[in-house]
């Protein structure tokens, strides 16, 4: 996969592009990318359902651990983090590939 070649969909975070490949609105089921930038935090989220995380470039941190490109990261239904992208300014992005089964709420 060709990360640089990548549409990226810019957000209403500073420094975090996503792109979605499908959503179910039914049932909140969502695949996608994310790029966030270094240094950037996503919102503080809770997840609904499971939601599997594989980091494929750079690196990020959350209240439950820091996690290495190739990680495979599992989040429980009710788990509650706030991501942050790891590096310098001007370094590498986080780029992780997210299956969300029942959908993220933003707190």
């Amino acid at each position: 996969m060709d990360l640089d070649s990548i549409p990226w969909q810019p957000t209403q975070f500073d420094g975090i592009s996503v792109h979605v490949y499908g959503s179910e609105r039914s049932g909140g089921r969502t695949l996608m990318l994310v790029s966030m930038a270094p240094g950037c935090s996503g919102p503080p989220q809770k997840h609904l359902g499971e939601t599997d995380v594989l980091v494929l470039r750079g690196g990020y941190q959350d209240e439950f651990g820091v996690y290495s490109p190739g990680q495979l990261v599992r989040y429980a239904p009710g788990d509650e983090h706030g991501p942050r992208a790891q590096g310098k300014l001007g370094g590498e992005p986080c780029v992780l590939l997210a299956l969300a089964r029942e959908g993220i709420k933003r707190l």
